[in-house]
This record gives structure tokens, sequence and C-alpha cells, in this order.
């Protein structure tokens, strides 16, 4: 799997995909409940789906993330640049692990 490390600092389009995806489920979400509402007239209700509960948890989650810190970013590149950067296997192999396992 290849990193482009050349756009990390670049969070802004990070934030307008999950902006995009949280408009996306919000529109099929607004289609789903007038679709409802149109069948029963008569009532009014409201209801969340799950998945619209776990893309708002994601959306914050994005807005509370760290920002990136470009000065660490430039010391990795410079150090992968010169061929002094190693890679721990085991431990990036369990933090790949770890990352499946939270999803």
């Amino acid at each position: 799997m290849a990193i482009n490390i050349n756009n990390l600092g670049n969070t802004s389009q990070v934030k307008q995909k999950v902006e995009q995806q949280v408009q996306v489920k919000q529109q099929a979400s607004q289609a789903a409940v007038k679709s409802e509402q149109v069948k029963h007239s008569g009532q009014d209700s409201v209801s969340i789906t799950p998945q619209a509960k776990q893309l708002r948890e994601l959306h914050k989650k994005a807005n509370e993330a760290p920002v990136i810190d470009q000065k660490k970013i430039a010391q990795l590149k410079k150090a992968i640049i010169s061929g002094e950067y190693k890679v721990d296997a085991e431990r990036l192999a369990q933090n790949m692990s770890n990352f499946e396992f939270n999803l």
C-alpha cells in the first residue's frame, strides 16, 4: 500500500470529504423521512437511523482529531530520503491490527 506523504498537511481535503459524506447521508435520510411522511401524512414522527448516529459520531471524532505536526512530518521525510528511517515491523503489525479491530 503506497502512502502519499506529500499531502499529509492538507487536512482541509479530509474534512471536506467527511463533510461531503455527512451531507450525502443526511440527504439520503431526509429523503427516506420524506417518503415515510408521505405514507403517514396524518402522523408526525422522527427517527434517526443507526447509520446516521454512527456518521454523527465519526464526524465528531474527525473534528476532535489532533492537528498534523508539520515539523514532525518534515523530519520523517528527511529521514526517509536519507535512509535513516527504520520500520519496526512488529510494532507496525500491532498498530495495523489495533486499527482494524477498532473499526
